[in-house]
């Protein structure tokens, strides 16, 4: 089928990577026809842009065009949905206020490019996407987009986890990050980028993702995380920086430094349900779980999730607890231990908080596990600054003070007066006890691979 270039300044041959490939369509005109190919061409390492390339093809050779453009459209999307219906969230407060300029310049040329169907709300205030998204009609949408850093996705998995058929639209509907905030932490993991531009190219391409989401209970509530909690240098980091966002991400560097330095301790109460607590163990889990060909998860990936059209709705809500809530009694075989020199409680869900900060080397999206970080607050200044530096070079997992553990849960009491702070996805909670479960494959994300995060592993 001979295909004559239209409208290109070059004769030159020009190769297009086929991930790069958005679409392919012919237009049928009274005497002829033409495909035209719309794709992402890099302008730089961080930014790409959309162009298109048509070709001339005869009418008699209508029948095999298209079966070449279908072929080309089977190459360039593989396993993934084509054409995805998302739900776009703008959090025009987020970051230096720039998420509504991005999208329109980095992100919207590309779905439109892609033939997605795309409907775009912004919010208006805190929590109003948790609003938007317990009343989503979770039929006329594949994917949710955030355009924001990682408050949005938080209250969009806390919006599903609302709905009375919970389960069913935490797995149908695929919550994703465009990279607009100021963390960018899910973007990091899924996408491998924090542009706006590239992670769009990656949602367009995604492979849809079983996700572990964390079940947090304190006081009489109950939330969802997808990210991590912290406890210590890293919640009070994160949340006591927040006149410093002028800095960027520097702020977090910055704020860090000055807690380690003074040796700053955060004593608690803490009981763990360990699953693997030797490193060398985690690590062999780990190197078998990504160089598996098996599925990540055991549950479908199709958009129904595993869940058939004639479940009730009223049997589809949020999984029981299995451990009961921060309320309930200690469950049992778990043992509080007192930690009256905690400098650090970290647990993960994903491997980079930012980016350049992969703190949890050995997580994977859906192993039914947290990974749990602790640091003693008394280490030595050296050590403790030797440590910021190894979170960015990959040695950090293998220091000798960095404990580090695969778990089902845990329960933690703040026993420091005042008004302390613990961080849940980068938002701020009460400083009181609580307690995490982890509710395995219960989330719904869009990943490049479809089993691992854009990280370098322990």
């Amino acid at each position: 089928m001979p295909l004559t270039q239209r409208h290109i300044g070059s004769k030159a041959t020009r190769a297009i990577p086929f991930y790069n490939i958005l679409w392919a369509n012919i237009n049928d005109y009274s005497t002829a026809s033409e495909i035209v190919i719309n794709y992402a061409h890099p302008v730089s390492k961080s930014c790409i842009r959309t162009k298109s390339l048509a070709y001339a093809v005869d009418k008699a050779d209508h029948r095999h065009a298209e079966a070449w453009t279908e072929s080309l459209l089977d190459r360039a999307y593989g396993e993934s949905q084509r054409r995805k219906r998302m739900k776009v969230l703008i959090n025009p407060f987020g970051g230096k206020g720039q998420a509504k300029k991005y999208y329109d310049r980095d992100i919207a040329p590309i779905f439109t490019s892609a033939w997605c169907e795309v409907d775009v709300e912004r919010t208006q205030y805190s929590g109003h996407a948790v609003e938007i998204a317990e009343q989503l009609d979770t039929d006329r949408y594949d994917v949710v987009a955030c355009c924001s850093g990682d408050g949005l996705p938080h209250e969009v998995f806390n919006g599903l986890g609302r709905k009375r058929d919970a389960r069913r639209a935490l797995r149908k509907i695929a919550v994703v990050q465009l990279p607009c905030g100021t963390g960018n932490a899910m973007s990091q993991n899924l996408n491998g980028t924090d542009s706006p531009s590239l992670a769009a190219l990656c949602i367009v391409k995604g492979l849809r993702t079983p996700l572990d989401l964390i079940a947090i209970t304190q006081g009489d509530r109950r939330m969802l995380s997808f990210l991590s909690q912290s406890v210590g240098i890293v919640a009070e980091t994160d949340l006591a920086t927040e006149h410093l966002r002028w800095m960027g991400s520097q702020r977090f560097t910055y704020g860090f430094l000055i807690r380690l330095l003074g040796k700053t301790v955060y004593p608690c109460d803490v009981a763990v349900a360990v699953e693997i607590g030797d490193k060398a163990a985690i690590r062999d889990a780990y190197n078998a779980a990504v160089s598996s060909k098996a599925a990540p998860s055991s549950r479908s990936s199709s958009c129904s999730g595993g869940i058939t059209e004639g479940d009730d709705p009223a049997d589809l809500g949020l999984p029981a607890l299995k451990f009961g809530t921060v309320q309930d009694a200690l469950p049992e075989g778990w043992k509080l231990v007192a930690h009256d020199k905690l400098g650090n409680f970290y647990a993960g869900n994903m491997a980079y908080m930012s980016a350049k900060a992969n703190f949890f080397p050995a997580a994977l999206p859906a192993d039914g596990c947290a990974d749990l970080v602790c640091i003693d607050g008394d280490i030595s200044r050296r050590a403790a600054i030797s440590s910021l530096g190894a979170v960015e070079n990959g040695a950090f997992f293998d220091m000798p003070h960095v404990h580090y553990r695969k778990i089902k849960g845990y329960r933690i009491l703040p026993k420091q007066p005042g008004d302390g702070y613990i961080s849940i996805d980068g938002e701020r909670v009460p400083f009181e006890p609580f307690q995490a479960e982890v509710l395995a494959a219960l989330g719904t994300v869009l990943s490049r691979s479809g089993r691992g995060y854009e990280a370098r592993g322990s």
